[in-house]
């Protein structure tokens, strides 16, 4: 791994005000899901919701990718660090598509 630390391109505050607003969004869909449990809702209903769920949490993800290689990646590549990075966001690409 690159690094653990900071981004190479840190986040404007209005992206991270955005993803933080997808996520507790997400976190509002897990509650209402275990709500559903609670309520012994039917099966297929909750199915439904764990797919809307996943969907999101999945856009949020691509978006987090989309955003590395334009910024991250894009800048370390400028700087003579883009096989180190690439090599990075494929890994993550791979295990993100599993």
């Amino acid at each position: 791994m690159v690094s653990d630390e900071e981004p190479v391109v840190p986040r404007t505050n209005s992206e991270k005000e955005q993803m933080l607003n997808r996520l507790k969004r997400i976190e509002g869909q897990v509650r209402g899901l275990q709500k559903m449990i609670e309520e012994d809702r039917y099966c297929v209903d909750v199915l439904v919701q764990i797919s809307a769920v996943n969907a999101a949490l999945n856009k949020v993800g691509y978006s987090m990718m989309e955003r590395h290689a334009r910024m991250c990646v894009h800048q370390a590549a400028k700087q003579g660090e883009g096989d180190e990075y690439m090599e990075e966001l494929m890994k993550v690409v791979q295990q993100y598509t599993k």
